[in-house]
């Protein structure tokens, strides 16, 4: 081979237009088949795939290499693109009309036998994928999805780039602050004894960045956080970091349904409606048990204090003396054998729960239920109502303290809920969150970051347990996604802040001086989020975990195979 390139086309880029031309392609054989001794090749490029043919009688040279070739062996091929035969055009490529006639194959790079087979219709455990992660991502599932990542990611800083907002890059190398999690901790060759902190996210510097003047940021952030793993986290992650001065809820609401408009018109080919629906937190836990709700489906959590407020029942009359609350779900017409309510009661109780009533509302309106005995018509009657049920209706009721209550039924429904399947997009703004919330100690912590600021500052410290914040969170079918406030701009505020959370203006000198001191010079008011990357793509892609999206995740335990 001489100076010449060692490409000149995609190979799934070939179409009938191109038959005759001479072309030369480079990538990897993704099978190899011999049919009397002509040969076929399926080459793959990042494009796609063509068929090239090698034939003895016209190319002696080329079928003697093409004979050597395996499964991922890395050639180039020259030869002249030609129309298939009719009868043998492959309507699954786009490139299924043409082939290439070789004239001369050469092995770039030979391969060691496989450990598993470059095809995403094999099953391959996730550690064996992991330690091989450069032939898993070869795969066509994971290497559409590298692309689409790249793509959607593109998206996001066309549209802000558009708005007049000014990407900016943070430190990665931070003095440790308080965000919620465990910090992942570097240290400091020049000071011995001394750590740096790598960012969960770049919270102060995005707020002293509106201090400056920038009025319009983002940045794509890698942060880290040594937290459990979930099939939604990951020691280091990605996310889309927005800011802006002078901005309220309403702006920074708006600003991101533009993105999500923008990405999911390029990676789905329509956008969502916007605006998004809005929920408070409140109405959240009230109705789904959960403040992330998937939405895509009914089955919403009633609360049945009204109900039962004369009842003896004994599985539901303790709860509502001591203030706890009885509750339900209707599960709908699923015809539900003994068996798998027995299973619906006893997984109740896995969840901590301390059991479950189950309910099958008969033809006559009557109740098939133990505790059918212990109701009065009326009751029945109030039941069924509060429900809107229908005969055939599976109903699921709990009772207990509220909070563990509703969070009981909100799995149930979201267990229960999943095989009817939705390929929609539900978007949910959740907002209205508490400024903080209870530790397991009995003390208080924020419920988003310190800095959030508070919707009325005297009531945050006359009752801070039901104080309300300026915060929201973006939920897309009952994921997540990220969560964003308006920021305090006050630095008397602040103080006041540090003060509930028990931090004294010494320790808030110590840790946050810098940053006190920063609000006290014209600080603008200003409001922000924070977008996880990886779980919105893995939504998008419908991944059942954020290990799918990401060129080299860590496994479970933190660890990286290869």
């Amino acid at each position: 081979m001489g100076e010449g390139p060692l490409r000149t086309h995609g190979a799934g880029t070939l179409r009938p237009a191109d038959a005759g031309a001479e072309v030369r392609l480079a990538g990897w054989v993704k099978a190899r088949r011999d049919h009397g001794g002509v040969l076929f090749l399926d080459l793959r490029d990042a494009s796609g795939v063509v068929q090239v043919v090698v034939d003895p009688a016209t190319a002696p040279d080329a079928a003697e290499s093409a004979r050597a070739v395996r499964d991922e062996y890395c050639v180039t091929v020259a030869g002249t693109v030609r129309l298939r035969p009719e009868g043998i055009v492959n309507p699954d490529l786009p490139s299924g009309e043409v082939e290439v006639a070789a004239g001369e194959v050469l092995v770039l790079s030979p391969a060691d036998p496989l450990p598993f087979q470059i095809d995403d219709r094999v099953e391959v455990d996730e550690v064996h994928r992991l330690q091989y992660r450069y032939l898993d991502l070869r795969r066509p599932r994971l290497a559409a999805n590298l692309r689409a990542r790249s793509r959607g990611v593109s998206a996001m800083r066309r549209v802000l780039d558009r708005l007049g907002f000014l990407e900016v890059e943070t430190p990665t190398l931070i003095r440790s602050t308080p965000e919620g999690a465990r910090d992942m901790l570097v240290p400091s060759r020049l000071r011995p004894g001394a750590f740096y902190a790598l960012p969960q996210s770049p919270q102060l510097f995005k707020q002293l960045l509106m201090v400056a003047g920038v009025e319009r940021y983002y940045q794509v952030a890698r942060c880290y956080r040594d937290e459990d793993f979930r099939s939604d986290r990951q020691l280091e992650f990605a996310q889309l970091d927005v800011e802006g001065s002078f901005w309220g809820q309403d702006d920074v609401l708006a600003t991101v349904e533009q993105v999500m408009v923008e990405v999911i018109t390029e990676l789905r080919g329509a956008p969502p409606q916007v605006p998004f629906p809005r929920l408070t937190f409140d109405e959240a836990m009230a109705r789904y048990g959960t403040d992330k709700p998937d939405v895509r489906f009914g089955m919403e959590i009633v609360d049945l204090g009204e109900v039962f407020a004369a009842t003896e029942f004994r599985a539901f009359r303790p709860a509502l003396d001591s203030g706890g609350v009885v509750a339900g779900i209707d599960a709908g017409r699923r015809g539900f054998s003994r068996r798998e309510l027995d299973a619906l009661a006893e997984r109740a109780v896995a969840l901590g729960g301390r059991g479950l009533v189950t309910a099958v509302v008969e033809e006559d309106g009557s109740l098939r239920s133990s505790m059918a005995k212990h109701l009065g018509e009326g009751e029945v009657e109030a039941l069924c109502r509060a429900f809107g049920a229908v005969a055939g209706d599976t109903l699921l009721l709990a009772a207990g303290e509220a909070k563990a209550t509703r969070a009981l039924l909100g799995r149930l429904r979201l267990e229960l809920g999943q095989p009817a399947g939705h390929d929609e997009l539900a978007f949910l703004w959740v907002v209205d969150f508490p400024v903080f919330e209870m530790t397991a100690e009995g003390g208080l912590a924020p419920a988003h970051h310190p800095f959030t600021s508070p919707q009325d500052v005297h009531e945050m410290e006359a009752h801070p347990e039901q104080a309300k914040a300026r915060a929201y969170d973006l939920v897309l079918n009952g994921t997540e996604l990220g969560s964003g406030s308006v920021r305090i701009h006050d630095p008397a505020v602040q103080r006041r802040v540090f003060s509930v959370l028990g931090i004294s203006d010494e320790e808030a000198e110590r840790r946050f001086g810098w940053f006190l001191r920063a609000l006290r010079f014209g600080t603008p008011p200003h409001a922000g989020f924070a977008v996880g990357i990886d779980r919105l793509l893995a939504v998008l892609l419908g991944e059942p975990n954020i290990r799918e999206v990401i060129p080299f995740p860590k496994t479970q335990t933190g660890v990286d195979p290869m």
